[in-house]
């Protein structure tokens, strides 16, 4: 008869895998059982290579449908981790024993474990720490550990029954151990969650109980490779659901041999300095007798997580919380990540993209990075290219950021890197579409625009393809967009596809692309834009100007890309539209500003229109309307043109006032929106024009209660504490 061990462990518990390595070398199996996707046997031999190096995770996912994938990450303290290489390092084989994940994604499950039932005791037996739990139920006690934890797993399950689902994993689990000792291992140890334990316990149940559950099962094809993993990943707040809430500190507990405390806080005042904080070696000393005070007081051997982050927050954050979630999430949770050999089996983008990444010089980090790259160096252009592409297929290692150096040309780009572990599943998704980032990200281009979706999708796809530099797939997106903008009567959709045509045609100096043919369908939109920009003005509400209004704005901002002759043709559109009787005030007000900025209407008529929108006769409401349409955006007008601010003054002087609340709320939005050194210029101005000062006035009779009145009105005017 062969000799079983069972070794009910908690997932990702550094006191359990101290508790598993010494009782492994104690026993010395010649198989290890391992709760786990028996898919996966044949990566175990890899976890000899230093180069495996935790946080990683088995990933299995269904060949034809990756969007169906699961994780099971090991950390350095992971009992599974450490029994993998207790094995791997002795020589005898490792096998995985869990129900196969084929048949876990056949059977709309997603395969996965039990929970924390550990977690759950510690929890009854009022500790906020499992791992405090732990050293003191366990490690203290005479019985051996997993004799004690099979002992509550018992009484646990009885007052718990065990799903169909728990149910099927467990027949499969016995199944392979007893097709384990039929093909004659005398030593086995069986590594599993700990809630599986009684389940395993010799007498095992008829074999055809078993077969009976498992018989009949559904299977998808299924594949499995390794891939890194975080801390953070780890962490139960990320939604994983054996997660843990401090990855950090675990592998601290695991890895510190001595001094845990102490060179815990040891590590706290280290990220706190990084930051500029001022934190003494006297701070941490007082720390360190802090924590272990409260340990001493609470009975406890030594200080564990509660006592050392009580520490943290009294004497290296002086009580500030903001301080300490910094240290929560830079060393409680961290995000440390591992790395898998280069020579692990990838598929073949995966593999395309590392070997451009190696060359490029960009390393997978999940901690936020800003990249600032100039596209004028071969280097800083292929780094934009990729990222482009890997955007393109719905990776986003890299977001568009403003620069740090609030540079305004085009010949650089600032990106925002974090690769994130999921990442690794949409790779093996997007490899459905070629096997290299180019190949994939030109098959997803032209998949995207042989969908006939909306103008603005195809013209978005076109900048895309222009920012990734995907020569192949630009004549079938130009083609779409083309044929798209020829058949779209929607002058608002061509409106709303435009500024990305227009951006798209600047990409040519940038990137050594050539974007005539783009530039000609620019020109093209830009024309039926402006012949069907008047009717679309006729007889629309107050919503649909405000839709327009922005929608002009977005037009105009870009039309110079196109040149003088483009940005001719439209301004000379806006002057006609400007001189239709019945517009929206807020349009009007728009297409005055626009115009008085451009020169192509004389301050006389500028100011004569905006008098006019603002005389006695005009509805309050409309009056603000025209008002928030030409003072959108900037308040230089009113700083610099005495004329214009006597004008919108005298209105407001002569708003009555059963009507300013009800322009209040326009004028609000406007003026509000002005930088603070606007508004003061606003109000200086204001004053100046009052004529003499204050004590003058009351002297020539004006009731200085009276005026007091109106300083709360000015000041929720102007958005300012009165």
């Amino acid at each position: 008869m062969s000799d079983t061990r069972l070794f009910g462990i908690r997932h990702h518990g550094p006191g359990s895998s101290r508790a598993l390595t010494a009782e492994l070398v104690a026993f010395r199996p010649d198989v290890v059982l391992i709760e786990g996707p028996p898919e996966a046997d044949a990566l175990v031999p890899m976890a000899v290579d230093p180069a495996l190096e935790p946080p990683v995770a088995l990933l299995a996912y269904v060949v034809d449908d990756v969007s169906r994938a699961a994780f099971w990450p090991f950390a350095v303290f992971s009992p599974e981790w450490q029994a993998i290489r207790h094995a791997v390092d002795a020589g005898v084989p490792v096998r995985f024993c869990d129900l196969p994940a084929a048949h876990q994604f056949a059977l709309d499950g997603r395969p996965g474990g039990s929970g924390d039932p550990l977690a759950r005791l510690a929890a009854v037996a009022g500790y906020d720490d499992p791992e405090r739990w732990w050293d003191d139920m366990i490690e203290h006690r005479r019985e051996p550990a997993f004799d004690v934890i099979a002992d509550a797993m018992a009484a646990l399950r009885a007052d718990d029954p065990v799903g169909d689902h728990d149910a099927r994993r467990e027949a499969y689990m016995r199944t392979v151990l007893r097709r384990t000792r039929k093909d004659g291992f005398e030593r086995i140890a069986v590594v599993c969650g700990a809630w599986h334990v009684p389940a395993l316990t010799d007498p095992l149940p008829p074999a055809s109980r078993d077969q009976a559950l498992l018989r009949g099962l559904p299977k998808r094809k299924t594949a499995c490779a390794w891939v890194p993993w975080t801390h953070g990943r780890l962490a139960a707040s990320s939604g994983y659901g054996a997660g843990v809430t401090s990855p950090g500190w675990y592998h601290h507990l695991f890895t510190a041999d001595e001094d845990v405390t102490a060179r815990w806080l040891t590590a706290v005042a280290g990220v706190l300095r990084a930051e500029d904080l001022p934190v003494s070696t006297a701070h941490v000393i007082e720390a360190v007798r802090l924590a272990d005070t409260l340990a001493a007081l609470r009975d406890r051997v030594s200080a564990g997580l509660a006592e050392v982050t009580e520490a943290t927050l009294s004497v290296l954050c002086g009580g500030d919380e903001v301080q300490l979630d910094l240290v929560t999430r830079r060393l409680v949770v961290g995000e440390r990540m591992g790395a898998v050999p280069d020579d692990a089996p990838l598929t073949p983008l995966a593999a395309d993209l590392a070997a451009t990444a190696r060359r490029l010089r960009l390393k997978r980090e999940p901690q936020p990075r800003e990249l600032d790259l100039d596209l004028r160096n071969p280097g800083g252009l292929e780094r934009s290219r990729l990222l482009h592409r890997l955007r393109v297929l719905g990776i986003p290692w890299g977001r568009p950021a403003a620069s740090a150096r609030r540079s305004t040309g085009t010949f650089r780009e600032t990106w925002q890197l974090a690769w994130q572990p999921e990442f690794e599943v949409d790779l093996v998704a997007a490899g459905v579409h070629g096997t290299t980032v180019a190949g994939a990200a030109t098959a997803r281009v032209r998949a995207a625009v042989a969908d006939a979706p909306a103008l603005s999708d195809v013209t978005a796809a076109v900048e895309r393809c222009l920012l990734a530099d995907l020569p192949d797939a630009l004549p079938d997106a130009l083609a779409a967009l083309d044929a798209r903008a020829a058949g779209d009567a929607d002058v608002a959709h061509l409106m709303a596809a435009f500024p990305a045509l227009a951006r798209a045609t600047r990409y040519g100096d940038v990137r050594g692309t050539d974007t005539g043919s783009l530039g000609t369908v620019a020109e093209r939109v830009l024309a039926r834009i402006c012949a069907g920009l008047p009717p679309a003005a006729h007889g629309i509400d107050d919503d649909e100007a405000a839709r327009l209004s922005g929608l002009v704005d977005g037009v105009h901002d870009v039309t110079g890309l196109l040149g003088e002759a483009a940005t001719g043709r439209w301004l000379s559109a806006l002057e006609r539209l400007a001189e239709r009787p019945a517009l929206p005030p807020l349009l009007a007000g728009r297409l005055a500003r626009l115009l008085a900025d451009t020169d192509r209407m004389a301050a006389d008529e500028v100011e004569r229109r905006l008098a006019r929108a603002l005389t006695p006769g005009t509805p309050a409401a409309h009056a603000g309307a025209y008002v928030e349409g030409f003072f959108a955006g900037g308040a230089l007008l009113l700083v610099h043109d005495d004329r214009l601010l006597r004008v919108v003054d005298r209105w407001l002087a002569e708003v009555a006032a059963d009507q300013f609340d009800e322009v209040l709320p326009l004028l609000r939005r406007t003026f509000g929106a002005f930088a603070d050194p606007e508004k003061r210029a606003i109000g200086e101005r204001a004053a100046a024009l009052a004529g003499p000062a204050p004590a003058a006035r009351v002297a020539e009779g004006l009731d200085e209660k009276r005026a007091e009145l109106v300083i709360p009105v000015f000041a929720r005017l102007l958005g300012v504490s009165a």
